[in-house]
């Protein structure tokens, strides 16, 4: 997984795993926009988040393709 904040700088940039349910826990420093990159097996996804006051808390759009 591989987090980069507007300015290109890296939040994140290491292997994470994902709990029996598919989903990672993940926690970002508010008000900021992040591009999201999750690759596994040769599936790949890839989005912009934020995490300003009234954007989403838990994503479940990102799925590997």
């Amino acid at each position: 997984m591989t987090i980069v904040d507007v300015d290109g700088k890296v939040v994140l940039d290491e292997t994470v795993k994902a709990g029996e349910n598919g989903f990672v826990d993940l926690w970002l420093p508010r008000d900021q926009t992040y591009n999201v990159k999750i690759e596994h097996n040769g599936k790949k996804v890839e989005a912009e988040l934020s995490t300003f006051e009234g954007d989403n808390t838990c994503i479940t759009t990102m799925q590997l393709r």
